[in-house]
């Protein structure tokens, strides 16, 4: 980069007591709640390839529509939940595959520079409200490692890397720690000064020996890192506090089994997490369906059934794995239904759930016409509301309109989110 020194890859910043802080790639580098106090709690979760469209989206509006073939697993659930089309994040969120990373924040990581809070997710915004009330300000869980479907980011820029081991999740959440290891623990937390105070005068040099966009980028990561620093020192006031008991185990190897039976797992920890109030918000990314062919009854990868180009044969096998999900979701709905809280609502009516992706239509590349439900939260449901400002051409609202309402009702104080500066008009709040 002409006008600039060149810095070695192998450059790190060096502080007191020999702290070390290794540098990014660089451009010039070629529990229980009282009646009065129950929480609100937020749960996104996104399915990689979305869904065929036909299938999902119901024909007639309003709260006399017909539920489509896709989600009649949701049936006894009818009253619960608002199915939304012509919600989606414009040309901000389009890219095939790679726009699915938008699905919750309505900003591409790539675009994330010029915006206030970078492409923060709708999950990381309402976990700065929540802060050290709970044991995890937020949880990312995912099924899978895919880089396309990392759907928490933070006010950095920065996406969160999920948990996708259940046994570790398990134990995240209700494995006691040992007395010795937390003596441990709490007198290194006790001693712990921030990497970055120690090496800030090299910092500060570096800084001043950078280009402008290699700058920003350097502020991105200390940010980043300021951030694990923030969620340790929280960790450290929960240490002397033990976990909470339940009565679930999960089977053995639970990590081994096939996609098809990890799943149900996923949701299971999800909520518990939330009845026990580890933690208030959570995100699922449920990701390809791994080896095995997930160990659905199916001939082929879901990869290559999603690009079904209409084909009978693939759809009827891709209809195994999106009916799969639709089912697991109205299992959990059922699970947080059936828990009555202390203010006599029950769990489902106090945490809001939203599901869908940011694929609408995973054949075509297309990130229009997001398929995407929420359900609970207080919120007026039993319809098929349409945000097509016109159903001619298909000019859909922003989604990140529905994320305002979300965040308003979760208590955060805000008229936007992302790129978006109002409410969802039409979604309610229960009476």
């Amino acid at each position: 980069m002409t006008g600039f020194q060149t810095i070695e890859r192998r450059t790190f910043l060096r502080g007191l007591g020999g702290a070390a802080l290794a540098l990014p790639h660089l451009t010039s580098m070629a529990a229980t709640a009282k009646s009065d106090s129950v929480p609100m709690r937020m749960v996104c979760a996104g399915l990689n390839f979305g869904f065929v469209p036909q299938l999902f989206f119901p024909e007639e509006t309003g709260p006399n529509y017909k539920l489509s073939e896709r989600l009649q697993p949701l049936e006894k659930l009818r009253n619960e939940f608002t199915i939304f089309s012509g919600l989606d994040h414009g040309v901000n969120g389009q890219g095939g595959h790679g726009g699915v990373h938008a699905y919750l924040s309505g900003v591409l990581s790539q675009n994330s520079a010029a915006m206030p809070e970078a492409n923060i997710s709708i999950d990381q915004k309402a976990a700065q409200l929540v802060g050290a009330q709970t044991r995890y300000p937020s949880m990312q869980l995912a099924s899978g490692n895919d880089p396309n479907n990392m759907i928490s980011w933070s006010a950095s820029g920065v996406s969160n890397p999920p948990a996708t081991n259940v046994e570790t999740i398990y134990k995240l959440l209700f494995q006691k720690v040992d007395p010795r290891l937390q003596k441990t623990t709490q007198a290194k937390y006790a001693t712990r000064t921030s990497i970055l105070d120690l090496v800030k005068t090299d910092a500060d040099y570096l800084k001043r020996k950078v280009g402008v966009r290699d700058r920003a980028k350097l502020e991105q990561y200390f940010n980043s890192v300021r951030e694990v620093e923030k969620r340790l020192t929280q960790s450290s006031q929960w240490l002397d506090k033990p976990k909470p008991a339940v009565d679930y185990t999960l089977p053995v190897g639970a990590n081994s089994l096939d996609f098809v039976d990890r799943v149900p797992l996923y949701y299971d920890l999800m909520s518990l997490a939330l009845q026990t109030d580890t933690t208030r918000v959570i995100t699922l990314a449920l990701a390809d369906i791994g080896a095995n062919y997930g160990g659905f009854k199916i001939s082929r990868g879901y990869h290559q059934l999603t690009h079904h180009g209409k084909v009978p044969e693939y759809i009827t096998e891709l209809s195994v794995i999106e009916q799969f999900h639709m089912a697991q979701l109205a299992r959990f709905l059922t699970q947080l239904k059936a828990v009555e809280e202390p203010n006599g609502k029950t769990l489902l009516d106090n945490s809001m759930v939203l599901f869908g992706s940011g694929m609408g239509n995973a054949s075509s590349h297309s990130n229009k016409n997001l398929p995407l439900i929420l359900a609970g939260g207080g919120f007026k449901h039993g319809e098929h509301k349409s945000y097509f400002k016109d159903e001619a051409k298909k000019k859909a609202t922003p989604a990140g309109n529905l994320f305002v309402s979300m965040l308003q009702r979760f208590g955060v104080e805000t008229d936007r989110f992302g790129l978006s500066n109002s409410t969802l008009t039409g979604l309610e709040v229960q009476g």
